[in-house]
Formats: C-alpha cells, structure tokens, sequence
C-alpha cells in the first residue's frame, strides 16, 4: 500500500507527533491552514468517511477524544476549535486514509454554502 499516513503510522515516514495511543496518531500537519493544525488519524487504514463500517464505530469515538485531548494539550479547547473531516475528491480529501483536522489559534471565518 502506497498510504502516506500508513507509512507515518508505522514510521517509516517521520512526523511531529502530539499524542499517540493503541488506535490513533495525532501530528502536526506540514501545511497548515491556521496557526494551530494537527491532524488525527486512526492506525487502521480506512480511506474514507463513507469506507467506515459500524465495527469503526467506535474507533471514530477515539478519533475524537484524540481531537479532545489535543485541543486541551495545547491549550486551545477554551478558545475554540474546528474538526473537519473531508470526504471524497470533490469534499478536499487529498489522501485517502480517514483524518481529521484540528485547526485553531486564531479566530477561523466562517464557513459559507455556495
């Protein structure tokens, strides 16, 4: 498999990490879109949102309390925060393993519907 977060997650691609358990990985993303921006990724390969089946269940909880804990670690949970999951091609997702963005440190516009 050709998965770039795969290879973060087994190390064979280096990262900056800010937490990692048992299901999940959370690092710096190396293009950030705000002045916070981690990504958090499951350990299992699942490409997209639409790919998760109900045994995922609960690992979309921990992916979560991941995006919880950074938040807290931090220091911007009080703030605020923005969790976004891009599905698909024409929802952003440029690499097909499910993540989320945590993007925060700065007051983040709105989001607006064409």
């Amino acid at each position: 498999m050709d998965c770039i977060f795969c290879k973060i997650v087994e190390g064979s691609i280096p990262s900056k990490k800010v937490l990692e358990n048992e299901h999940v990985v959370a690092f710096h993303d190396i293009q950030p879109a705000a002045p916070v921006h981690i990504l958090v990724i499951p350990k299992k390969h699942i490409p997209t949102m639409n790919d998760v089946q109900e045994a995922d269940l609960p690992l979309i909880g921990e992916i979560h309390r991941a995006a919880q804990q950074v938040a807290q670690e931090l220091g911007v949970a009080e703030s605020g925060y923005r969790l976004v999951n891009n599905c698909g091609r024409d929802g952003g997702q440029v690499v097909f393993h499910l993540h989320y963005h945590v993007l925060a440190g700065e007051k983040l516009g709105g989001l607006n519907a064409k």
